[in-house]
C-alpha cells in the first residue's frame, strides 16, 4: 500500500502545512513523521506565502510559518536556509538564493561567490550551511529549531547532485562535496535535515495529543 493510500484510510489523520511548494522538502519532512500525519504544501493548503523580509533565517522561517498557520488553521512549519562564508563576513546569508540578483540563479550565485573569494587561500575559506525551521501552532505557540553543517568553499564546483551552493561546499571531514553525496547521505548530514529532525522531535508529542483527542 502506498503512503498516500495508507494516510487516506486513517480515520484519525492529523494535517500540517509546510510553508513551501518544494516537494522535496515535503517528502523530507514526511519521512520524519508517522504515516498518520498528512503534510500539505502551501499551494495545497491555499496559503499565500509572505515576502521574506527578515534579517535572520529564524525571522524568515517564522514569517512563513505564521502566515501558513493563520491562513490554514493548521499547525505550520517553515524553513529558511543559506550559506555563511567567514571570509565574506557571513555573506551571502539570508540573501543566499538571490545573491546575484533576481531572478534567482544557482550558477550565477556560485560564480559570484567564487569571484568574491578569488585569491582567498584554502585555510580562510571556512563556511557553514545554516537552517532554521519554525513551527507555529494555531493557538500561538511557536518553536524554532536550527541545524548547521561546517565546511569549506572549494575553488571550483564538483558534483552534479543537489542544488544551490552544494557543488562548492565540502563538508568538514568529507572528501565529497554536498553535490557528490547521495540524496539519503545529504539528508542525514545536511543543515536542513538536522533542523527538521529537531523540529519533528518537539512537534511529535503535540501531534499525538491531537490525534488522541480526535479518536
Amino acid at each position: 500500500m502506498s503512503l498516500s493510500r495508507a494516510r487516506e484510510r486513517d480515520d484519525h489523520q492529523v494535517t500540517i502545512v509546510l510553508a513551501s511548494n518544494n516537494r522535496g522538502k515535503v517528502e523530507e519532512l514526511a519521512r520524519l513523521l508517522p504515516d498518520w500525519v498528512r503534510v500539505l504544501t502551501a499551494a495545497e493548503a491555499g496559503v499565500q506565502l509572505p515576502e521574506e523580509t527578515g534579517t535572520t533565517f529564524a525571522e524568515n522561517a517564522l514569517l512563513k510559518a505564521r502566515a501558513a498557520a493563520a491562513q490554514s488553521g493548521h499547525i505550520a512549519l517553515a524553513d529558511d536556509s543559506g550559506l555563511e562564508v567567514d571570509a565574506l563576513g557571513g555573506e551571502p546569508g539570508v540573501r543566499s538564493a538571490r545573491y546575484a540578483g533576481e531572478p534567482t540563479d544557482d550558477a550565477a550565485n556560485n560564480a559570484l561567490l567564487l569571484e568574491r573569494l578569488h585569491g582567498v587561500p584554502a585555510e580562510r575559506r571556512s563556511a557553514r550551511f545554516r537552517s532554521a525551521v519554525a513551527v507555529v501552532l494555531p493557538d500561538g505557540r511557536e518553536h524554532v529549531a536550527e541545524g548547521t553543517i561546517e565546511g569549506t568553499i572549494l575553488e571550483e564546483p564538483r558534483g552534479s547532485g543537489g542544488f544551490g551552493y552544494d557543488p562548492l561546499f565540502l563538508p568538514a571531514g568529507s572528501t565529497r562535496t554536498m553535490a557528490e553525496l547521495t540524496v539519503d547521505e545529504k539528508n542525514e548530514l545536511s543543515h536542513r535535515g538536522r533542523a527538521f529532525r529537531a523540529a519533528a522531535t518537539w512537534l511529535l508529542p503535540i501531534l499525538e495529543g491531537q490525534r488522541h483527542a480526535a479518536s
